[in-house]
């Protein structure tokens, strides 16, 4: 037993696995405190494992943990997965353990861009401690708290990149601020025993006044590209609709085209049947007052063929008359006629046809005439 306060030996805390130990050596007697957190607290058997290896001067680093050894308060080496023999009555302890596990920090930072758009940058940072003895020890020792390192890199290089962009070009070029916030931890992080697996740019909100009229903007450009859309929906319509009434329009002026072709053939062709009818009905005619007039001279001694053309015409001119007569919608014929004989109403029957004729052939005259002196001015002009 101790006699006095001279024959106590304090060691100095350290931490195993978060966990505060203070050793106190008595001559003779060995006391151990351990103060557990209720967040790290293990089960019962988990302290006696514990409590019996550091009895027996053993000490177990987990897989995937590297555990720093120190010699009266001095870096020793640095402990691999596996048990180890720790004599801490000659000074050797484990000052603490390092995890050799990915991890990743969410950095939040609040920034401007070249518009004057205040946004809020979420980085997300993915690393690890080196297994390598000296960055272990460098990773352990140099830094008090790795992730405000890191965050202060990362808002470093936000806050320089963001503001020389626009909000859009900032959407845009993402993954390059990402490359840049990786490359500056890539340089400065290995020297404190770190590595830096990936960085990247997880999300980019602007303030929520900047994000509604955004939202608005893009509702109307939307809008105006379906107005847009459905005119031109419409305009190929009426187009599709104005080419199909014109090729109606078409086909029907072409079906009138052919009805009006074949009508004027018809009619051609009926005309020309009607004159071959006239032309043997006057042929007809004719052959039938030849024979009337040879055999009534034959018939009639001391007649001449030209008495008897006169009675056929005479008979011809009192039928016209009484056709003429019998019409009730007939209008008004003057002809001249006086109650002579018959030869001469012949008579005037011939110079009235014969009046005619001349009337025609002076018409034919004068017409040709006229036509030579349009002619001899046009020359001298």
């Amino acid at each position: 037993m101790p006699k006095s306060a001279s024959d106590v030996v304090l060691h100095p805390p350290f931490r195993v696995n978060g966990i505060s130990e203070q050793a106190t050596l008595f001559t003779g007697t060995l006391e151990r405190r351990e103060a557990f957190p209720c967040r790290n607290a293990g089960s019962g058997r988990e302290k006696s494992r514990k409590a019996m290896g550091q009895a027996f001067c053993c000490v177990q680093v987990d897989q995937s943990t590297v555990a720093i050894k120190e010699s009266f308060g001095k870096f020793d080496d640095v402990l691999q997965p596996g048990c180890h023999c720790l004599p801490w009555i000659f000074g050797k302890r484990v000052a603490g353990r390092l995890s050799l596990r990915m991890q990743q920090l969410d950095v939040n930072c609040e920034t401007k861009t070249k518009d004057n758009v205040f946004v809020n940058v979420v980085a997300s940072i993915q690393y690890r401690a080196l297994p390598l003895p000296d960055k272990a020890r460098d990773a352990f020792y140099k830094l008090s708290n790795t992730q405000y390192q890191i965050q202060a890199y990362v808002f470093d290089v936000i806050r320089d990149r963001v503001p020389k962009r626009t909000l859009d070009e900032t959407f845009l070029q993402k993954n390059e601020i990402a490359k840049d916030v990786e490359d500056e931890l890539k340089k400065a992080m290995p020297a404190y025993g770190f590595e830096i697996v990936q960085t990247l740019i997880v999300d980019i909100e602007p303030d929520e006044h900047v994000k509604r009229a955004m939202n608005d903007i893009n509702a109307a450009a939307r809008l105006r590209m379906a107005a847009d859309e459905k005119a031109e929906a419409e305009k190929i319509v009426q187009i599709k609709k104005a080419e199909a009434e014109n090729t109606v329009q078409i086909k029907k002026a072409e079906a009138e085209k052919i009805v009006q072709i074949k009508k004027a053939e018809g009619e051609a062709e009926a005309k020309y049947l009607s004159g071959v009818g006239i032309a043997r009905q006057r042929q007809a005619i004719v052959d039938g007052l030849r024979d009337s007039v040879l055999g009534f001279s034959v018939n009639v001694p001391g007649t001449t063929p030209k008495d008897v053309l006169d009675m056929v015409l005479i008979t011809q001119y009192f039928d016209t008359m009484k056709e003429i007569g019998a019409q009730s919608k007939s209008s008004s014929v003057f002809i001249p006629h006086g109650p002579g004989a018959v030869r001469d109403i012949a008579q005037q029957v011939r110079d009235g046809l014969a009046g005619l004729s001349a009337l025609s052939i002076y018409q034919t005259k004068a017409r040709g005439f006229f036509e030579m002196d349009i002619l001899i001015i046009l020359e001298r002009e």
